[in-house]
């Protein structure tokens, strides 16, 4: 059961991780294509188009990545407290 628990927590960190990486990337270098970029995208975009579906547009801006970090975070908040009662 621990296991399971630290497994999903490790890998919201990853998604995490991932979607800070892709704020900062779009930053300093928007539309840059390599191998890590699509790989990158791949692994947060499924996570973010959620999020651009549910938020009204708002111009040039996209809040989906802040929104998705926030949930992330009580997701594995959520966890933790899950299973430390276990």
């Amino acid at each position: 059961m621990k296991f399971i628990a630290f497994f999903i927590i490790i890998t919201i960190k990853i998604l995490k991780y991932a979607i800070l990486i892709r704020i900062l990337m779009s930053w300093i270098k928007p539309g840059v294509s390599g191998r890590f970029t699509q790989i990158l995208y791949e692994i947060t975009e499924p996570i973010l188009k959620i999020f651009r579906n549910l938020l009204p547009r708002m111009g040039m801006i996209d809040l989906s990545p802040l929104i998705a970090f926030f949930v992330l975070d009580f997701a594995q908040i959520g966890i933790i407290n899950l299973f430390a009662n276990i």
